[in-house]
């Protein structure tokens, strides 16, 4: 028996009922092959807020080389990651693979920078901080939309066990022994980031397998594009004690770090590093912040998304007036920039009004039965509606958008 079989998310685990509990009943087909989990994956595959990853920041913006990680590459890894590990305890490979294909569908354009920019507007306007594990639970409940078999947009809909796992994901802390909660509490209790475990061990592991991911990736992408200089690899070689740097290869790193975990993980003891391998991979941790997160050449592209975000922030925020969108006058000027966000808006919205009733407007919406939240009376949902907005936005959308705004 595997170490972890009997507290796996399964039919035997008592929280099992509170693991794969919707929302709402999820349409069941006749002939459906898939268990809960595996309808969940397929739903975020199929979802844009995925599609969309392709094209936003891991951590270098705008690569020449194609070979360069982005969003949905690192998701990809994280899954890889979290399968291996799962697998081997006797966890439920299952659970694992959803949480990690979707732990990051909340990240904003430009990655963790573009993040603190959403964040500063977010605290200045709301009083409260953005952050993208609390946004991923936010976009999956309220606004990413998938086609029913009815032919009807509605919410994505997904188990509990997989919500909890994207809030609960965050692998920036330098913890060990990471055991889940016992309490199947409201998420919306969260107000700030890793405030609680994840409910299930499978949460758990994808939230290791989100550190080890995206710190030896970030090295090799590094090396590539020249970010670390012979100085740098001398130390990195030493940290990981390589004689040869031609032998920096994040794969060895990586199953080694995956080896250690299996060994040392217990229930007893929770998912966790030998202190060996803990310490090397802090090591690595600080390492990458120094020559790499902090390094000249990203921070000088701190200033052009801060521009970027704000620009748009400021163009919506400027169109509303008492529950009223503005648009009439600004239309002949910007007319895709307000038409796309108009309709985005419109299809969460309650007391949705415009000054001009005419405007074009490409939602059947006879198509959608989703939820609408946004109360359009109250200006902070209007804002709140902004923020989510630009989240969404790739990379190169949110560049689209600003050169729009800014040219003639």
């Amino acid at each position: 028996m595997k170490k972890f079989e009997l507290v796996c998310a399964n039919e035997k685990n008592p929280k099992w009922s509170k693991i794969i509990e919707r929302e709402r009943p999820l349409y069941i087909r006749e002939n459906e092959l898939r268990s809960e989990f595996q309808r969940d994956h397929t739903r975020v595959l199929f979802s844009n807020s995925y599609k969309r990853m392709r094209n936003k920041t891991q951590v270098f913006f705008s690569p020449s080389n194609d070979h360069v990680c982005t969003r949905m590459e690192h998701v990809n890894y994280v899954e890889s990651i979290s399968y291996t590990i799962a697998n081997n305890l006797g966890l439920n490979t299952e659970l694992t693979r959803t949480i990690a294909v979707a732990h990051d569908l909340g990240h904003s354009p430009f990655g963790h920078s573009g993040e603190r920019v959403l964040s500063k507007i977010s605290e200045a306007d709301l009083g409260k901080k953005f952050w993208h594990e609390k946004n991923g639970v936010e976009l999956v409940d309220k606004y990413e939309l998938l086609e029913n078999i009815q032919g009807k947009k509605t919410n994505l809909n997904l188990t509990y066990g997989v919500r909890d796992g994207i809030i609960s994901h965050c692998g920036e802390v330098d913890e060990n022994s990471i055991k889940p909660r016992e309490e199947a509490i409201d998420l919306k209790e969260y107000k700030t980031v890793n405030q609680y475990q994840s409910y299930t061990w499978e949460g758990c592991v994808v939230k290791i397998s989100d550190k080890i991911s995206y710190i030896i990736r970030d090295i090799e992408d590094a090396i590539s594009l020249k970010i670390l200089d012979e100085k740098d690899l001398v130390e990195l070689q030493e940290i990981l004690g390589v004689e040869d740097k031609a032998k920096l290869d994040n794969g060895n790193v990586i199953n080694d770090l995956i080896q250690d975990i299996v060994e040392h993980s217990s229930p007893e003891n929770g998912i966790m590093l030998s202190k060996e391998k803990l310490n090397l991979l802090n090591k690595i941790k600080e390492f990458n912040y120094k020559k790499i997160y902090f390094s000249e050449k990203l921070n000088d592209s701190n200033n052009y998304y801060e521009l970027v975000i704000y620009t748009i922030y400021n163009f919506y925020k400027k169109l509303y007036d008492e529950g009223i969108l503005k648009i009439k006058e600004k239309i002949g000027l910007y007319g895709s920039v307000i038409f796309e966000f108009v309709n985005w808006l419109e299809l969460y919205s309650i007391n949705f009004e415009t000054d001009y009733e005419n405007y074009y407007n490409d939602n059947d919406l006879n198509k959608y039965d989703n939820q609408k939240f946004l109360n359009m009376k109250v200006k902070e949902d209007y804002y709140e509606g902004i923020i989510e907005y630009i989240s969404g936005m790739t990379d190169k959308k949110a560049i689209d958008v600003f050169n729009k705004l800014i040219s003639f």
